[in-house]
């Protein structure tokens, strides 16, 4: 069953090598595991629903528990402590269009709130209620998760927009293809959750990212049906397609989406390769990526990222083995380690890794074959567990992310984690601060930095260090002009960043964009911008 105030299946441990706990103690001091509050006691509180009867919603308390929150920092604090303020009062779950028409109605006749529900793998705020004199109810789109149309012949599949990752994947493959998106979240996270946050897969080098996947479908909203045919290509004005990609359901239910699938490689692996250090690894990804080579995926660890890689992973003697021989060849304690993926052909597979090794030898990188690429590959879904083993220890984990040309790199990134550094220090406390980049681009590249830091006793006291170091951290950002989110969205936490890049004009566009789809405020209010302004 899945966990109601963690990530993923409750049967499903990531445990902590002996190694590992000794090398976060050293790092950041000892963690003290949390008294978390019990399920019975954070039921035993809620308030009673403030919905009338509807055959479609369940008013049932664990239900609205389970979809009062997402997975950001923040909700976890909320949900383990269980201090959470608001909870939706009712959770909906339609098996079709028809059924989420009759629930607009109902909003529309009684004032409720809506708000569109995927995975419930959100980062930054997307689902969750706010505090209103309005009911609210949570519309968990889980149910429709059907394949409705294929053609073979333009690769054009339709799916209901609640299919999760893995039954999405089941049902193209069953057909020789494959759609190739691979977030983190992949495992729970929907494809109308994809494409209303915006998202991006591991492999988008190669499969393309959300943007490019998504090639129309339907839009339910208060206003009436937005149909966007899937052409190959228009120039019939505006695409509107990019009007619902990153709407965060503000302009109604993606109900159905067509997207471009692939055939399945006839082969795909993943190779792990060291660099001296991150400049010279960032110097050769840059070559391939801006080379055109068709990879599958470069990600490309900075020194603190490479550290911590290693010792996460346990198998000491084996990685002390793999030390030596990059010892030999010139390669130590500033190392930096690239995962570089390769999808297609036979062919295309060996003759692309192949100008890899060689662009790579050129800066002084080493290859050091399968071996980490296939650890990477098993545990990339599984890696967000980590997040409940640390918990427990102690520790808090959160990430955030930015896309920046690849002339403002380095100097976005050391502002980032000094700004960070910086807010924690007046608590008297330290952080772990490691980063790497991926989703690589000709102009530029992402940059995901992952921090941990100790829990407090007092739940609000970890919350106020957490948002001392998320606004110092995109406060740096917006100052180095990068984007406020490359693929988390905005919701409620980057909500203040948003005019900073879109500017006062975009903001109204965007604006008068939701009022003519949702004239009275019905669709998941306050996320995205704040339209009240």
């Amino acid at each position: 069953m899945r966990r109601w105030n963690g990530w993923g299946d409750n049967t499903v441990q990531y445990p902590l090598a002996a190694n590992a706990a000794s090398f976060l103690e050293k790092k950041i001091g000892k963690g003290v595991p949390p008294k978390d509050a019990q399920l019975a006691d954070v039921l035993a509180g809620m308030p009673h629903s403030r919905l009338a009867d509807n055959p479609l919603i369940s008013k049932e308390p664990e239900q609205r528990l389970r979809h009062a929150r997402g997975q950001s920092l923040p909700d976890w604090i909320a949900l383990r402590s269980g201090t959470i303020s608001t909870f939706p009062d009712g959770v909906a779950f339609p098996e079709s269009q028809s059924d989420i028409a009759d629930l607009i109605q109902f909003a529309i006749q009684t004032g409720a709130r809506l708000i569109p529900y995927g995975g419930g793998t959100s980062v930054v705020g997307h689902i969750n209620p706010l505090s209103s004199d309005e009911p609210v109810v949570t519309v968990d789109m889980r149910h429709m998760n059907r394949m409705t149309a294929f053609h073979e012949k333009s690769l054009l599949a339709t799916f209901n927009a609640g299919v999760s990752g893995p039954d999405l994947e089941a049902q193209l493959r069953a057909l020789g293809c494959t759609l190739g998106h691979y977030p983190q979240s992949f495992e729970y996270s929907t494809l109308g959750g994809w494409i209303a946050t915006h998202s991006k897969g591991q492999q988008a080098l190669f499969y393309g990212r959300i943007e490019d996947l998504f090639a129309g479908g339907t839009l339910l909203s208060p206003a009436g049906t937005l149909n966007i045919p899937a052409h190959p290509s228009s120039a019939a004005g505006p695409d509107l397609r990019h009007l619902v990609l990153g709407s965060e359901g503000r302009l109604g239910f993606i109900t159905q989406a067509v997207v471009r699938a692939s055939p399945l490689p006839a082969k795909e692996e993943f190779h792990g390769l060291f660099f001296p250090d991150f400049s010279a690894g960032q110097a050769a990804v840059r070559e391939m990526v801006q080379a055109g080579l068709p990879l599958s995926m470069l990600r490309l660890s900075t020194v603190e990222e490479t550290e911590t890689t290693l010792v996460l992973a346990g198998h000491e003697r084996a990685i002390g083995l793999v030390e030596q021989y990059l010892s030999v060849r010139g390669i130590s304690k500033d190392k930096s380690m690239l995962l570089a993926g390769f999808s297609g052909t036979e062919r295309l597979v060996t003759t692309t890794r192949k100008e890899v090794q060689a662009l790579a030898k050129k800066h002084g990188g080493v290859h050091v074959g399968k071996q980490f690429g296939k650890q990477w590959r098993k545990s990339r879904f599984r890696s967000p567990y980590l997040r409940n083993t640390l918990w427990e220890k102690g520790y808090a984990v959160d990430t955030l992310e930015t896309a920046v040309p690849w002339h403002l790199l380095d100097k976005t990134l050391s502002s980032i984690e000094d700004a960070i550094n910086k807010a924690i220090d007046p608590f008297d406390e330290r952080v772990h601060l490691f980063s790497h980049i991926s989703h690589l681009y000709k102009s530029g590249a992402s940059v995901y930095v992952t921090y941990i830091f100790r829990l407090l006793e007092d739940s609000q006291e970890t919350l106020l260090r957490w948002e001392k170091m998320k606004a110092a951290a995109s406060e740096a950002i917006v100052a180095q002009g990068a984007t406020i989110s490359h693929q988390h969205g905005i919701g409620l936490d980057h909500q203040p960043y948003m005019t900073a890049e879109k500017g006062s004009l975009g903001i109204d566009l965007i604006t008068d964009s939701i009022r003519r789809l949702d004239p009275r405020g019905i669709m998941n209010p306050g996320k995205l911008i704040n339209t009240a302004r």
